[in-house]
């Protein structure tokens, strides 16, 4: 306010001191830098992005409605729907009992009908009594049906290992549904593509299952204006570099980020892809950088028995196999219940200098930039 004040004085002062020259009032130049001010993007929490994903969505299409447990009242178990019943009503909003797989199964059954349910799981652990709705209906009925239905359907929620949450609530589900045919896997990283993918799964006739990291709600960041929507099956390079291509999703881009500007220090100049589709993988984008650096490194929070690090080894392994200098690296959790004690949780996980390590293992040793 201060500064839109001395502004609106200053351009009273200019306009008074030429001669001749028609004052302009400053009432408007006050308006002109109120505008200026609102257009600037303001930093937003991520699940401040996902509401406002949802809520945007919500009020752009009545055939979008939301169903899980506390997500009206209550407003969602990290907020994600905070206020919405007020504005779309209970019924578009809904808080259902405790029952995964009633609710689920009830998300499927509104989807074959023509509505666009966003079914929240309010820790994604507990989507493991839903599995037969996800696996053996909002998977297959598309084929099942010969295309009589579809099933446009978001399954949301945190999930991921997070500050001593114990074993039944840090798990890492994307191992599980991958396999599942005919559903689609999602991992959201940042304010931005948090906003711009959900509002793209949410349009998506398939079944989009949506990962939110339980330590990223806090994350701040810019989110896109309503009209950014975001490809579901595209990788975002956070950077190009020419040693060793690092790919890795969700919270993890954070531990590898931080393991690069070690790295930088001592002279290594590694790419960062950012995987978000685990299922399917961008291969172009995947492809290109293996080209270009001739090394790959995983780094993923998942298990490494049969995690997507596991399948994306696989898959490089089979068609880039000639384009490697090096074999592929997997840095994954340990196959072990995630302890409570945060120094075992922490040594279940993968850490940045772990990444680091393995960077100067395959690369070999580099001359620190100068500074």
């Amino acid at each position: 306010m201060l500064a839109s004040r001395n502004a609106r004085v200053a351009a009273g002062h200019r306009a008074a001191a030429v001669p001749g020259l028609r004052t302009v009032p400053a009432v408007r130049s006050g308006r002109r830098a109120l505008a200026a001010a609102k257009a600037q993007k303001k930093e937003i929490m991520m699940w401040e992005a996902l509401r406002e994903a949802i809520d945007e969505e919500m009020e752009r299409d009545p055939t979008v409605c939301v169903m899980g447990e506390d997500v009206g009242h209550y407003g969602g178990s990290y907020k994600c729907t905070l206020g919405l019943y007020k504005k779309y009503g209970d019924m578009r909003v809904l808080d259902t009992p405790i029952c995964e797989n009633g609710f689920t199964g009830m998300g499927v059954g509104a989807a074959m009908t023509g509505l666009r349910p966003i079914v929240e799981g309010m820790n994604m652990g507990f989507l493991l009594l839903a599995f037969n709705q996800i696996s053996n209906n909002c998977g297959m009925l598309h084929y099942t049906s010969g295309g009589q239905f579809k099933t446009p359907l978001v399954i949301r929620g945190p999930g991921g290992v997070g500050r001593q949450l114990g074993a039944e609530h840090s798990q890492r589900l994307e191992s599980y549904f991958q396999s599942i045919p005919g559903v689609q896997l999602v991992a959201c990283s940042t304010v931005r593509n948090a906003k711009a993918l959900l509002k793209a799964a949410i349009r998506s006739d398939n079944p989009i299952i949506f990962f939110e990291h339980v330590l990223l709600y806090n994350v701040k960041g810019e989110a896109g204006d309503k009209d950014e929507v975001a490809c579901l099956e595209r990788a975002e390079v956070v950077r190009e570099g020419a040693d060793v291509s690092i790919f890795t999703y969700s919270r993890m881009r954070y531990v590898v980020m931080q393991a690069v500007n070690e790295l930088v220090k001592k002279g290594y100049n590694p790419e960062v892809i950012d995987l978000i589709s685990l299922k399917p993988f961008d291969m172009e984008t995947i492809s290109k950088s293996i080209k270009k650096t001739r090394k790959a490194i995983i780094v993923e929070e998942c298990m490494k028995t049969g995690g997507i690090g596991a399948s994306l080894s696989a898959v490089i392994n089979e068609s880039l196999f000639n384009e490697l200098d090096h074999e592929v690296i997997r840095l994954s959790s340990q196959d072990v219940p995630t302890a409570y004690a945060y120094e075992l949780e922490a040594a279940t996980i993968v850490q940045s200098s772990q990444v680091v390590e393995a960077v100067e293992r395959i690369v070999g040793g580099r001359v620190p930039a100068a500074v």
